[in-house]
């Protein structure tokens, strides 16, 4: 590192079920060696992420060293949240080596790394590198790509299309940060999948950028972690759709938490949450569940109608039984009603 006593941050940023949480998971079982400490930006009112790793946490990453945000965008709270956790962290014992900050699925990491000059960390904290990870199936179907040829085809076959969504723009301000991109999930986007995403996101980038396929956020820490980008340093560098003097918002999506009793068989929960993606809309999922019988809780990840679930932990004396998760859509798309109806109606028992 150019300043031995600067803290390394890495940024990890990506849209909603990119595998973000997966990495962080990965890299806590794998750090290279590095001590680390964990910021996890939740988008919703209940720290899902933050429970999943602090699940997951080992000496070389205690509990303690995961700290939730789930006031809102850390981009839009830096001095009430963001400045004291860092250092908060930066105060722990013994000190760690390395600090990761998952965003949320909706934030742009532009406003976030101009956060790290705030005069009370900016000579303490040095922006190692920021990640941006991309579901390789999600970019090579062109859902969250710039592509103006192709737009206009579109427009020609369907004029109900917006084809400057909001998504479109977290996605190509996440890419135009990045210093590394990930494409997740690679094993399902198959060889011609992967082929086509790498040439959307060399569209995307501003300059050009590594790219490296991830199955199961297994990759070797050595790659993203000390870059040594001080990308704090050449923000110019990494243009966005915000770029000017309006600030921005999340007003486009809205998530609701909905509790869930305990299941009675978790394919009537995946239908569920299928059901809700098809007909709702619905983005993400995430969260977990009691099945009767099990002993172990069940998380639950969905990204649109893709639902994975796994037992994760067991349950402990102190834990009430019972599901809770968090739904995210566009704002116009949401009826906390309808949802809870239909997640609601997968616990139910068969009547004898």
């Amino acid at each position: 590192m150019t300043d031995l006593a600067k803290l390394p941050v890495t940024v990890i940023t990506g849209f909603l079920g990119s595998g973000k949480t997966t990495l962080i998971r990965e890299l806590m079982q794998n750090p290279g060696g590095k001590r680390l400490a964990i910021v996890v930006n939740e988008f919703g009112d209940v720290g899902v992420d933050g429970d999943i790793l602090k699940s997951c946490a080992i000496p070389d990453c205690p509990a303690e060293n995961i700290m939730e945000l789930a006031n809102g965008c850390i981009c839009c709270t830096v001095a009430d949240d963001f400045i004291p956790t860092i250092e908060a962290l930066m105060q722990l014992e013994p000190r760690p080596d390395h600090i990761l900050i998952e965003t949320s699925g909706l934030a742009l990491p532009k406003p976030l790394l101009k956060a790290f000059d705030w005069p009370d960390i900016r000579s303490k904290i040095t922006v190692d590198g920021v990640i941006a990870l991309a579901d390789a199936e999600a970019v090579a179907a062109g859902r969250f790509a710039h592509n103006v040829a192709a737009v206009d085809a579109q427009r020609m076959a369907d004029d109900s299309i917006d084809h400057e969504t909001p998504l479109s723009e977290v996605f190509e301000d996440q890419i135009s940060c990045a210093d590394i991109v990930l494409l997740t999930k690679a094993d399902l986007a198959g060889a011609d999948g992967i082929a086509k995403a790498k040439e959307i996101v060399a569209h995307t980038a501003p300059r050009p950028l590594p790219v490296v396929e991830v199955t199961e956020g297994v990759v070797d820490p050595r790659i993203i972690l000390g870059l040594e980008a001080a990308a704090e340093d050449d923000i110019a560098a990494r243009p966005s759709h915000h770029d000017g003097p309006h600030e921005h918002d999340h007003d486009e999506f809205e998530s609701i938490v909905v509790d869930i009793p305990e299941q009675v068989n978790p394919d009537d929960l995946v239908a569920a949450i299928v059901t809700l993606a098809n007909e709702h809309n619905i983005l993400r999922v995430k969260g977990y569940a009691a099945v009767q019988g099990k002993p172990m809780r069940l998380l639950v990840q969905a990204v649109g109608a893709r639902v994975r679930h796994q037992y994760d932990r067991p349950w402990t004396a102190e834990e009430n039984r019972a599901g809770k998760l968090v739904v995210i859509a566009e704002h116009d798309d949401v009826n906390p009603d309808a949802i809870r109806a239909v997640l609601t109606a997968s616990a139910s028992v068969p009547a004898e």
